[in-house]
Protein backbone atom coordinates (compact mmCIF):
# COMPACT_ATOMS: atom_id res chain seq x y z
CA UNK A 1 0.00 0.00 0.00
CA UNK A 2 1.30 3.43 -0.85
CA UNK A 3 2.31 5.65 2.06
CA UNK A 4 0.58 8.53 0.26
CA UNK A 5 -2.86 7.16 1.21
CA UNK A 6 -4.69 9.13 3.87
CA UNK A 7 -5.79 6.35 6.23
CA UNK A 8 -8.51 8.47 7.87
CA UNK A 9 -10.09 9.21 4.48
CA UNK A 10 -9.84 5.55 3.46
CA UNK A 11 -11.57 4.41 6.67
CA UNK A 12 -14.34 6.99 6.12
CA UNK A 13 -14.81 5.74 2.57
CA UNK A 14 -15.02 2.12 3.75
CA UNK A 15 -17.49 3.03 6.53
CA UNK A 16 -19.87 4.50 3.95
CA UNK A 17 -20.59 1.09 2.42
CA UNK A 18 -24.08 -0.09 3.37
CA UNK A 19 -22.68 -3.27 4.89
CA UNK A 20 -19.56 -5.36 5.09
CA UNK A 21 -18.68 -6.79 1.70
CA UNK A 22 -16.74 -9.78 0.43
CA UNK A 23 -13.64 -7.58 0.60
CA UNK A 24 -14.33 -5.31 3.63
CA UNK A 25 -14.73 -6.50 7.21
CA UNK A 26 -14.90 -4.51 10.44
CA UNK A 27 -13.69 -5.78 13.82
CA UNK A 28 -13.58 -4.41 17.34
CA UNK A 29 -10.92 -6.16 19.40
CA UNK A 30 -10.78 -9.68 17.98
CA UNK A 31 -7.15 -10.80 18.13
CA UNK A 32 -7.60 -14.53 17.48
CA UNK A 33 -4.74 -15.45 15.09
CA UNK A 34 -6.65 -18.26 13.38
CA UNK A 35 -9.67 -16.02 12.76
CA UNK A 36 -7.45 -13.26 11.40
CA UNK A 37 -5.62 -15.70 9.12
CA UNK A 38 -8.88 -17.14 7.79
CA UNK A 39 -10.39 -13.69 7.21
CA UNK A 40 -7.27 -12.34 5.49
CA UNK A 41 -7.26 -15.32 3.14
CA UNK A 42 -11.00 -15.18 2.44
CA UNK A 43 -11.05 -11.41 1.89
CA UNK A 44 -8.01 -11.53 -0.39
CA UNK A 45 -9.48 -14.37 -2.44
CA UNK A 46 -12.81 -12.58 -2.74
CA UNK A 47 -11.18 -9.31 -3.77
CA UNK A 48 -9.15 -11.14 -6.41
CA UNK A 49 -12.22 -12.95 -7.72
CA UNK A 50 -14.15 -9.66 -7.90
CA UNK A 51 -11.30 -7.70 -9.50
CA UNK A 52 -10.87 -5.46 -6.45
CA UNK A 53 -7.22 -4.51 -5.94
CA UNK A 54 -7.26 -4.50 -2.11
CA UNK A 55 -9.24 -6.14 0.69
CA UNK A 56 -9.58 -4.62 4.15
CA UNK A 57 -10.06 -5.65 7.76
CA UNK A 58 -10.57 -2.50 9.79
CA UNK A 59 -10.33 -2.71 13.58
CA UNK A 60 -12.20 -0.24 15.76
CA UNK A 61 -15.37 -0.05 13.66
CA UNK A 62 -18.69 -1.62 14.69
CA UNK A 63 -19.59 -4.14 11.99
CA UNK A 64 -23.32 -3.32 12.06
CA UNK A 65 -23.46 0.46 12.50
CA UNK A 66 -20.02 1.29 11.10
CA UNK A 67 -19.54 3.70 13.99
CA UNK A 68 -15.99 4.26 15.21
CA UNK A 69 -15.62 2.36 18.49
CA UNK A 70 -11.88 2.26 18.86
CA UNK A 71 -9.84 -0.85 19.51
CA UNK A 72 -7.16 -2.05 21.88
CA UNK A 73 -5.93 -4.55 19.26
CA UNK A 74 -2.38 -3.85 18.09
CA UNK A 75 -1.22 -6.45 15.58
CA UNK A 76 2.44 -5.57 16.14
CA UNK A 77 2.16 -6.71 19.77
CA UNK A 78 0.28 -9.94 19.03
CA UNK A 79 1.99 -13.31 18.76
CA UNK A 80 1.08 -16.80 17.58
CA UNK A 81 3.15 -18.99 19.85
CA UNK A 82 6.55 -17.30 19.96
CA UNK A 83 6.20 -15.75 16.51
CA UNK A 84 4.98 -12.25 15.74
CA UNK A 85 1.47 -12.35 14.28
CA UNK A 86 2.47 -10.52 11.10
CA UNK A 87 5.26 -13.02 10.38
CA UNK A 88 2.96 -15.96 11.19
CA UNK A 89 0.35 -14.64 8.75
CA UNK A 90 2.95 -14.48 5.97
CA UNK A 91 3.27 -18.28 6.16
Amino acid sequence: MSTDIDIALLVEELRHHDSETEWIEFKSNNSNPEMIGQRVSALANSACRLGVSTAYIVWGIDDETHEVTGSSFCYRLEKRGNEELENWLHH
